[in-house]
């Protein structure tokens, strides 16, 4: 690879988030299970947007949310994800560019409208979204930057992606683009339920393109079929192709480093009262990315992605509102 432009590349869903705090009798008024997310449309989106309290707008997405972490630690991440020329589009546009990410996917100017995430969080800082994809599942093998990809040290994937075809065969090709150029590939497992519904094809993917792999407890036993946790870290272990590190995050019992080699466990590291979940994953893997494209040892990796996390959930929305760089900084 010639000299990188970036540290990382995330290919994910351009999303304005909804936060508004929920009761548990609501979830079940919704048929929702907590911690969870769903798939809605349009209209459903629209119902639940009347039936909830007073609400935050902050732009979001998985993927997006870890370039918005990388880059508050002072890292030079980019973006590719599909909006709508509308007013939502607009303001995750403004939002991604302004805290420091490289955004220029070419949004769409008639059609499905900007993507929307209602997040509820309960009284015991569990989120459970409600996701209308909207534009963002336009995103297409045309929207593939390759020049951006190839001079990247980092292509991000996230999970969501594979509930679209058309978006998978495009982050495919994303890949083979970051392969060639000797670029790593990450995936974040996102969702149980995507892990459920595309395990197969999740599995091929990282045995072919993937090496760094994210997932939280319930993600990587689903994807192993395993009992326990500690059954899957086995299976992580011995699974062959590219794999070389698996980053596992168990909440509040903090986070696995997993290696053919090694096994790293890394605490919590909360800054204060947790408030709401929502990003936590998102911001680990900021962390996590931040340290390992600058060339930090796993351990420092790990414990960058716990500092992250520990900030994000101690106030409601999935992005950093203080500097990770100088809470970095603090660490040292």
């Amino acid at each position: 690879m010639s000299e990188a432009r970036f540290d990382v590349v995330g290919i994910g869903s351009a999303i304005v988030d909804v936060l508004a705090h929920a009761e548990d009798v609501f979830l079940s008024k919704h048929d929702a299970s907590k911690g969870t997310m769903l798939m809605v449309d349009e209209n459903q989106s629209e119902a639940l947007y009347k039936d909830i309290g007073p609400a935050i707008e902050a732009s979001g997405g998985s993927a997006a949310n870890t370039m918005a972490g990388i880059a508050s630690f002072g890292g030079k991440p980019a973006f590719i994800g599909k909006t709508m020329d509308d007013q939502l589009g607009g303001i995750f546009a403004h939002d991604i560019r302004a805290v420091g990410v490289h955004y220029d996917t070419e949004p769409l100017s008639d059609g499905l409208a900007t993507a929307r995430c209602i997040i509820l969080v309960t009284p015991d800082a569990q989120r459970t979204m409600f996701t209308y994809l909207g534009a963002s599942g336009s995103l297409s093998a045309a929207d593939m930057d390759e020049e951006l990809i190839a001079s990247s040290k980092v292509l991000y994937i996230e999970g969501y992606q594979w509930d679209l075809p058309e978006t998978k065969k495009a982050i495919i090709r994303a890949c083979e683009t970051a392969t060639k150029s000797g670029g790593k590939v990450a995936l974040t497992l996102s969702d149980p339920f995507v892990v459920e519904r595309h395990r197969n094809d999740l599995f091929d993917l990282v045995n072919e393109y993937v090496d760094i792999v994210f997932a939280n407890e319930q993600e990587i036993t689903t994807l192993f079929l395993s009992n326990s946790f500690d059954e899957a870290v086995e299976a992580v272990e011995a699974v062959g192709g590219r794999v070389e590190v698996a980053a596992l995050t168990r909440g509040a019992e903090g986070a696995v480093t997993v290696t053919k080699e090694s096994l790293i466990n890394t605490p919590a590291m909360p800054a204060g009262k947790v408030v709401d979940t929502t990003g936590a994953g998102d911001l680990y893997a900021a962390g996590f990315l931040f340290g390992y494209t600058r060339g930090d040892d796993l351990k420092t990796c790990a414990n960058l992605g716990a500092l992250a996390a520990g900030e994000v959930i101690c106030h409601l929305g999935a992005r950093p509102e203080v500097s990770l760089k100088d809470l970095d900084v603090k660490l040292d």
